[in-house]
């Protein structure tokens, strides 16, 4: 139904994605839109606070890079540049090994 999810669902799926995240250790992860932004950084900030810098996540620390959504791009083509950016910085702190801005 293109819906957000509810909380206790989130909460049933994040154990698992944490796990997830945990026997993949990725580089980086590249965090697509703000329900997925919020849901992994435990917080109600909204996106565009959000984007443009580097979070980290989980024990590990993973660097954590937010952008917005493609369907919010498709309705809000102006944003293409912010998430251009956001790109530019997901290759630069993948390509420099995990560092970039705290957050």
């Amino acid at each position: 139904g293109n819906r957000d999810p509810e909380p206790e669902e989130v909460a049933a799926c994040l154990p698992y994605l944490r796990r997830q995240i945990e026997l993949v250790q990725p580089r980086i992860l590249l965090v697509v839109g703000r329900i997925a932004a919020q849901s992994l950084l435990a917080t109600d900030a909204p996106i565009g606070k959000l984007r443009g810098q580097v979070h980290r996540f989980g024990d590990g620390r993973t660097p954590l890079v937010v952008t917005y959504h493609p369907a919010y791009l498709l309705r809000s083509p102006g944003e293409k540049r912010k998430a251009w950016e956001d790109l530019k910085l997901a290759r630069r702190v993948h390509r420099d090994g995990g560092g970039g801005d705290g957050g």
